[in-house]
């Protein structure tokens, strides 16, 4: 079958959009494609379902090992519960696309990219990403579309667009950006403590390469001979809106410009509000309008209360520059950080609360075999640093059944993880494996912001050598016509009115993470910069107050983190380090009780609660990757006899033998009559044979005594002839 391709080139690549010719029966399919790696999306619509009152949108990102040609390590070798990566792509699909559907849609819609085919130059996300919108576009959905994203990085001080797995890891930026022709909607992004304005060029100069992907999905429809139109709203009942306007403006507004009370206070006095309202209503005589238009809409109430409450707090914020707690646009609310919370079982903890929002942290230090293996597409097959967010339903005073973790879970973790890597140290001179753990205790808007600054003092108070300590706070938007308003840290109730959700985390120096979330169509590059700079001030005073709890990671480890030793051996003598079958190491491990992990660049590194432990374990593993050379004197103990001679450990675990005949100048009958086991003798090395053992002599090489040398037999001296 033969299907419709069209191609886009930028910065060498060349992008493929196939449609007409995969998932027929779909509503909508497109296969993209940039050099090996290959994605097939498909969005389908289904009728929606009754009592529905939001967007039933299903996006799901499908991993199959056979794109990288791999078969499941599980037991079943199939893919089962989809990678926790596979899980961040699924959000990156949703987070773009979600605002870009009407405001009225309730029908279910599912977004399916399958990953059919990985070159490992070219990463699929940004793929599936693009492919969403030309599949939903296909499908004839209410889309405001077409939508693109691209991924930004930066190699010395050059941008690069869409790099490789490789150039991402090298570089000190990787920043995934959507856009619509009104605006940037997405950004996602990970940097090496870069300032505010190389950040904002990078936005900049991906939003210019989107609009080529933009163009070429409008020439696909064309070709398709497809309208991209979107239906007018439906008509909206608006007796009961226009009803509620008139005899509860006053009384909501009212509680909205109470700055003094607190959030329960508020939300209870809204409620209040409602209910009376609804006791009016029924009170209304049976043919009264409203009363009808609420006989034929049961969640038409709810909806017009909570629209005119939005609108009131965003006229406020707009008109009167007043938040619903009394603070300034650019204010951060008040802020509590503390340190050692937990006992020292606890390797390091911290709490940081900013206003209602509270956040406790925990760090835990473990060996390099607790790195989490990968079973995903990506080329980096482990974690040494992983950070896991909990949002319990008593944060926010609700009960829910407590199961697994959810996207949003994930998802923020992930943010709180990419935050703090660039600033932890390095693994040649800190080892350890780390995890930290963000409990959420009370939220009230920017918790993933708060577990970065968490996380920060935790790892600090374990005693992590962090290069500088990380911050973050959470930036809101209000836009209503040509008025914006950027908020600094936003609460719960602004993030879930307004139309922006912009976190910043960072440094003094610069920024490490970003992920910008919107609810309309798009935003110009301005407004967004606008927002980066307004939240560089607002981290810079969070920074201030969690080093009021601590300002230097500690110097010492908590007495229950294991110790670590690291070194570098050459990587050609793993294989002699760990002995045929692994024995060596085995005995290595029991006679020292310690833990050894060897990884494949050669570096070493031993874990134990006993220092002396850790050392001894090191000259082993020293003396048998040291290499010995002809000539050398060693002193050691014999550690065992044969027939033939007698073996000396010259160095901790590195053993040579003493031929029979090396063991005198004069002839031995028995290795015995010369030496015994435990006896310590100087040798001195004779020659290293082709398969490397090491042969050792007595002869010549003077001795400190407590050995039986036999005299040397004369030598016949032939007669004279």
């Amino acid at each position: 079958m033969q299907g419709q391709t069209k191609s886009v080139s930028f910065d060498g690549r060349e992008i493929k959009l196939t449609t007409g010719r995969f998932a027929p029966q779909a509503g909508g399919s497109v296969m993209i494609e940039c050099g090996d790696t290959s994605v097939l999306v498909t969005a389908t619509k289904s009728t929606g379902r009754e009592g529905v009152d939001f967007l039933p949108l299903m996006c799901d990102y499908e991993e199959r090992l056979y794109a990288a040609g791999r078969i499941p390590g599980s037991f079943m070798r199939r893919e089962g519960r989809p990678p926790e990566r596979a899980t961040l792509i699924s959000r990156l699909i949703d987070r773009p696309m979600r605002p870009l559907f009407p405001g009225w849609m309730r029908d279910d819609i599912q977004i399916v990219a399958t990953c059919l085919s990985l070159d490992e130059r070219v990463p699929a996300d940004v793929l599936a990403v693009t492919g969403a919108s030309m599949a939903t576009l296909l499908a004839g959905i209410p889309f405001q579309g077409p939508m693109a994203a691209v991924r930004v990085g930066l190699l010395g001080d050059d941008f690069v667009l869409n790099p490789s797995f490789r150039e991402i890891e090298r570089g000190d930026l990787d920043l995934v950006v959507a856009g619509t022709p009104d605006g940037v909607v997405m950004v996602e992004a990970g940097a090496n403590q870069l300032s505010e304005q190389d950040v904002i060029e990078a936005i900049d100069f991906g939003y210019e390469a989107i609009t080529e992907l933009i163009n070429a999905q409008k020439e696909v429809l064309k070709d398709s001979g497809i309208k991209h139109e979107i239906p007018e709203s439906p008509k909206i009942d608006e007796t009961v809106s226009n009803y509620l306007d008139k005899n509860c403006t006053k009384a909501i507004s009212e509680v909205l410009k109470n700055f003094e009370q607190t959030k329960e206070e508020r939300d209870n006095k809204i409620e209040e509000i409602k209910t009376n309202i609804s006791s009016k209503i029924d009170g209304l005589k049976d043919d009264n309008s409203v009363k009808k238009s609420l006989a034929l809409n049961n969640k038409l109430l709810e909806t017009s209360y909570k629209a005119l409450t939005k609108k009131l707090m965003r006229d406020q914020i707009i008109k009167e520059g007043k938040r619903v707690d009394g603070r300034e646009l650019n204010e951060v609310r008040e802020i509590d950080a503390a340190a050692a919370i937990l006992p020292n079982r606890v390797h390091g903890s911290a709490l940081f609360q900013r206003g209602l929002t509270q956040v406790l942290s925990t760090a835990t230090l473990g060996t390099p075999s607790d790195a989490q293996e990968m079973d995903d597409l990506n080329p980096n097959t482990d974690k040494t640093y992983i950070h896991h967010y909990n949002f319990p339903p008593y944060s926010v005073g609700e009960t829910r059944p407590m199961r697994t973790p959810g996207r949003r879970e994930v998802g923020h973790g992930a943010l709180a993880e990419r935050a703090l890597i660039p600033v932890l140290p390095e693994k040649d001179t800190f080892p350890y494996v780390l995890r930290v753990v963000s409990e959420v205790l009370s939220s009230n808007g920017s918790t993933s912001m708060a577990s970065v600054c968490g996380s920060t003092l935790a790892l600090m108070d374990a005693g992590v050598p962090l290069k500088a300590p990380v911050g973050g706070a959470a930036m809101g938007l209000i836009k209503e016509g040509k008025e914006v308003k950027i908020l600094t840290d936003i609460q719960g109730i602004e993030d879930f009115l307004g139309d922006m959700d912009f976190k910043v985390a960072g440094t003094e120096k610069g920024i490490t993470a970003l992920q910008m979330d919107m609810k309309i169509t798009g935003l110009p590059i301005e407004t967004i910069g606008e927002a980066i700079n307004q939240a560089l001030p607002a981290r810079t005073h969070i920074l201030g107050k969690m080093l009021e709890a601590i300002d230097t990671p500690k110097e010492n480890l908590s007495p229950h983190a294991p110790r670590l030793l690291s070194f570098r051996i050459d990587p050609e003598l793993i294989g002699t380090v760990i002995g045929p079958g692994g024995r060596t190491i085995k005995g290595i491990t029991e006679r020292t009780n310690t833990k050894i992990d060897i990884e494949d660049g050669g570096i070493v590194t031993i874990a134990s609660h006993d220092g002396a432990a850790a050392e001894e374990a090191q000259r082993i593993i020293e003396g048998l990757t040291r290499k010995v050379h002809e000539g050398e004197i060693f002193s050691g103990s014999i550690t065992r006899i044969i027939p033939i001679g007698a073996f000396v450990e010259i160095l901790p675990g590195k053993e040579g033998m003493i031929h029979i005949s090396q063991l005198s100048e004069a002839r031995v009958e028995k290795v015995e009559d010369v030496v015994k086991v435990g006896d310590q003798v100087t040798v001195r090395v004779r020659e290293i044979d082709n398969r490397g053992r090491i042969n050792l002599t007595l002869r010549g090489v003077p001795q400190n005594g407590g050995m039986n040398y036999p005299e040397p037999t004369p030598t016949p001296v032939a007669p004279l002839t």
